[in-house]
């Protein structure tokens, strides 16, 4: 729709549907905003806009998974989570292999049937339902006329003691869990279990973990310990672990999905008076004075949220009443960098903030090469040597702050040493910059829904330095 019939109805639709990852946007992402996904991308984190929270939870047998992943549901109970178990891709076992199943390595990787894992969890992933065997432990066979309906849910929870051991199954992982126990409370567990639930007598578990269990365990569990971004010792009796979990969880499944994707991708918590601001700037028909107004309110706060990503150290103060306050100090080493002429705009918000910076230029040529012509160039001397907060209100396609980001980098600028700032940012702009560039940090106030054929982000607020700069007449 193009901008200028856009109503402020649809405007306002349109940014809570992108801004809030609760909101499916499948009614308001039309297929270019897809275009650059993988073409498998239901098996591909990075590519899958609306995808939920994957969880692996991971860990020797016996070693509390279940329980982990029990007491994770109930804390996340006012999310739609779902578990999957690795032990239901059990393969049947074939006649030859029954009579002698002693003989046969559960634990080995080519007991599981891998290939209809990664089908069922590519259909939740993309928001089908699917049909989970049922394994029969007793018969070693999967149920025939039985199955378990399993719906696409906000969080999915893949446990199993080989889920980090195939990378196809890892990759599909937004965090991995390795629940770390000691081998001999997971062998008394293991004893328990199998002769009260499966039918087993003691020596044939005893055996059994001694010919298959132990040696799989240190053979393929073990080594994908590695993978694990969480470890949890002592499983479910850890729960302090387990509550530091449940709320990154809460953090990740509360934020815009790219943040899901991309970490170094920060939104600013969304309030009514920033929804209330962005309604000002976003109608056509707001007064210049009040345009400019509530933008400088709003590039305030992305600049104020920027520097709180910025390094610190711990100093103490002595406060009039003689106490001792141990605070931290700021970032010494700092500078601005506008990218012309929009970025200009941010400067004021920035000397507000930070005393006496320093404030380099970089004018970018955006029409007919692409975005990618550099024009005009003036930088600190020692930027090498400092931490830069790049400023363009607007990411859209991402070629301009490439360019720039480049430069930085050609003039010794580590990239994990730049935050990029902006009001609102596309989807295109976001895959566009943080793919070439995943360690520097992004800081937006909002996402937006996608770019149109002119290259506008759309909703969008329309040429943002002729409408701040007065010239848009």
């Amino acid at each position: 729709m193009p901008e200028e019939t856009t109503s402020i109805d649809y405007v306002m639709e349109a940014a809570s549907g992108a801004h809030f990852s609760g909101l499916r946007l499948d009614g308001l992402l039309p297929s270019s905003a897809t275009a650059s996904a993988a073409p498998d991308s239901t098996l591909a984190p990075d590519s899958h806009p609306n995808r939920p929270f994957v969880i692996g939870v991971s860990g020797g047998t016996a070693s509390g998974k279940t329980t982990v992943c029990d007491m994770i549901i109930q804390q996340l109970h006012d999310h739609r989570v779902v578990l999957v178990n690795q032990d239901s891709f059990y393969r049947g076992l074939r006649p030859e292999e029954l009579e002698r199943v002693h003989e046969y390595n559960f634990d080995h990787p080519d007991a599981f049937d891998t290939e209809q894992l990664l089908e069922c969890m590519g259909k939740l992933i993309s928001g089908q339902g699917v049909h989970v065997p049922i394994y029969d432990f007793k018969k070693h066979q999967r149920s025939s006329d039985s199955f378990r309906q399993v719906n696409a849910s906000d969080v999915i929870i893949l446990e199993g003691i080989l889920v980090f051991h195939d990378q196809h199954v890892r990759d599909l992982m937004n965090m991995k869990i390795f629940v770390d126990t000691d081998a001999d409370v997971r062998l008394a567990r293991r004893i328990r279990r199998d002769t009260v639930e499966r039918g087993r007598d003691i020596n044939s578990v005893l055996e059994q973990y001694a010919k298959f269990v132990k040696p799989a365990f240190d053979d393929f569990v073990l080594p994908s310990k590695k993978y694990a971004d969480v470890i949890i010792p002592r499983g479910g009796d850890n729960h302090v672990a387990i509550d530091l979990i449940v709320q990154h969880i809460r953090t990740k499944l509360g934020q815009h999905d790219l943040c899901k994707i991309y970490p170094n991708v920060y939104v600013i918590q969304s309030t009514f008076q920033i929804r209330g601001m962005h309604t000002l700037i976003r109608d056509r028909d707001i007064s210049k004075h009040d345009f400019v107004f509530y933008s400088d309110r709003l590039i305030r706060l992305v600049v104020e949220h920027g520097l709180g990503h910025l390094p610190f150290t711990e100093k103490q103060v002595v406060t009039p009443t003689g106490s001792v306050y141990t605070g931290v100090d700021f970032c010494k080493k700092l500078c601005g960098v506008s990218i012309v002429r929009s970025g200009e705009s941010m400067e004021n918000a920035l000397r507000a903030c930070c005393k006496g910076i320093k404030i380099g230029k970089i004018l970018i040529h955006r029409d007919g090469d692409n975005g990618k012509q550099l024009i005009y160039e003036k930088l600190p001397k020692d930027i090498s040597e400092r931490h830069v907060l790049l400023l363009d209100p607007v990411l859209a396609t991402g070629n301009s702050a490439n360019q720039a980001i480049e430069l930085l980098i050609q003039k010794g600028v580590p990239e994990n040493h730049i935050i990029f700032l902006n009001l609102i940012s596309a989807p295109e702009g976001i895959h566009c910059v943080c793919k070439r560039f995943p360690s520097l940090k992004i800081v937006t106030s909002e996402i937006d829904v996608e770019l149109n054929e002119e290259y506008r982000v759309i909703p969008g607020l329309g040429e943002f330095g002729d409408r701040y700069f007065g010239t848009d007449d």
